[in-house]
């Protein structure tokens, strides 16, 4: 494939600048590589989280060309030819040096989502009945290998800086896998509206976009959240259901 330009960010707690290194770039290859090949030859001091280099890890995480994307699942082919390659840090997160970020935020906030609560058992034996559909709803969220792609390209985070009042699609993700699981019994309502900030959601599916493991998101995770707060909160039925109840 011939030399490449990679424009690579250098710098630390979140000042640098953009520097460039050419690399002989061959068959296969992906932007990991690459960054391992500058690394070798000319920057050795460049720092790039990385770990499993298979797509499961989800620690090289970086905004490539513009786009948060996966270093190690970013094959050279698939960018375009004889341009050069931007290779930045996530802009959601505090910048700690080159390619790095702090993503510690993230988990303290799983920290604040309610756990799991199942219900009693359904059988003298302590165990449970589920229906198979109930099972394989939630699946796709255990999926997740917390890259922290979809929480970097989600403008509530990425420009307006809003940590403090919203989780972000990673863990309405992790909440929906909570609230849609099938033994679950626990109330998660009531934060995701006042405290978890899921109003400041558009729905614009870039976080779904971007997700490697192809979670689906928006349609399937934050659109059924959003409903169930609009079914207690603002729907007139209920609260006409819930004012007679309150009635002796």
């Amino acid at each position: 494939m011939g030399e490449t330009t990679f424009r690579v960010w250098r710098g630390e707690r979140g000042k640098g600048d953009f520097a460039d290194y050419r690399t002989e770039v061959g068959e296969g290859m992906v932007v990991l590589d690459a960054m391992h090949q500058i690394q070798a030859e000319s920057a050795g001091d460049l720092a790039v989280r990385w770990n499993c280099k298979a797509g499961k890890c989800g620690s090289c995480s970086a905004e490539i060309n513009g786009k948060p994307r996966l270093m190690c699942m970013t094959r050279m082919d698939e960018l375009p030819a004889g341009e050069a390659v931007t290779v930045e840090p996530m802009r959601a997160f505090p910048h700690v040096r080159d390619l790095v970020t702090d993503v510690s935020w993230n988990f303290e906030v799983k920290k604040k989502v309610k756990p799991f609560k199942p219900r009693a058992p359904d059988a003298p034996d302590g165990t449970w009945r589920m229906q198979q559909e109930d099972v394989d709803r939630v699946q796709e969220f255990r999926k997740c290998i917390e890259c922290f792609l979809c929480q970097d390209v989600c403008h509530v985070l990425r420009d307006h800086h809003k940590h403090d009042e919203f989780i972000g699609p990673r863990f309405f993700v992790h909440s929906a896998a909570l609230e849609m699981h099938p033994l679950d019994v626990e109330d998660r309502v009531h934060e995701l509206k006042e405290t978890q900030g899921i109003g400041y959601c558009n729905i614009t599916k870039c976080c779904t976009a971007v997700c490697p493991e192809h979670i689906t998101i928006t349609d399937n995770a934050i659109i059924p959240l959003k409903e169930r707060v609009v079914d207690e909160f603002y729907d007139p039925v209920m609260k006409l259901v819930k004012l007679f109840r309150r009635k002796p």
